[in-house]
């Protein structure tokens, strides 16, 4: 019950953040995002985050996305992207140790690596001529870190786990392709439009599978 009163109360923020996304004010973001980015982490502690391994693994990510949403609202301020960019990074890390908990089949695991890699690699061409020099590296990093993750949740489903382990890192996957166009390649409300939705669900969705035997 607590899990969908927190589910249902973050899902109204982001209804009210994407009217703030919507007028670009960046007051309403400091209030809003953090705020929305806590429901999810109170959605994860509801549904029982806290009593396996699994949970504690998502918990972790939860709470690493929540700063990497911080770090990400200050406007023209590098190094605090950076810091941004590592937060988000290592949730990814640490929802990938949530799915090896989980268990994955690394048949399925390797089975992924060609075509996610040759998606990867579509990626970093079409970003390749927008990142700044200094930031390559860790573009690089993180699109690695992502496609690791995703190909980490075909491998925890095929193993048995609930298929929307795999929806809920598909979504977050193409939720941080609308962070990067945004970032780095054409700043515009669209890409807010549906990349935020897509993140926050995700986020929840995560949430959700603590519940899942």
């Amino acid at each position: 019950m607590g899990y969908w009163v927190a589910t249902g109360v973050t899902l109204g923020l982001l209804t009210a953040l994407m009217v703030f996304e919507w007028k670009d004010d960046q007051r309403g973001r400091w209030v809003l995002k953090p705020l929305t980015s806590a429901g999810f982490i109170a959605s994860a502690v509801m549904a029982g985050a806290l009593d396996d391994g699994y949970g504690q693994a998502v918990l972790a990510a939860l709470v690493l996305s929540w700063f990497g949403d911080v770090f990400l609202i200050p406007k023209e301020k590098p190094k605090v992207f950076l810091l941004g960019v590592l937060a988000f990074l290592l949730g990814h890390v640490a929802f990938s140790v949530a799915f090896v908990i989980k268990g994955v089949s690394m048949a399925w695991v390797l089975g992924s690596v060609v075509p996610l890699g040759l998606v990867a690699a579509v990626v970093v061409r079409w970003l390749w001529p927008h990142v700044p020099a200094q930031m390559k590296g860790a573009v690089l990093a993180y699109v690695g870190v992502i496609s690791t993750m995703l190909a980490l949740a075909i491998g925890a489903v095929a193993a048995g786990a609930n298929l929307w382990i795999f929806v809920g890192a598909l979504m977050f996957y193409l939720s941080d392709l609308s962070v990067a166009r945004q970032s780095f390649v054409t700043k515009s409300f669209i890409n807010r439009l549906w990349g935020l939705p897509f993140y926050f669900i995700a986020q929840l969705i995560f949430a959700w599978t603590v519940l899942q035997p």
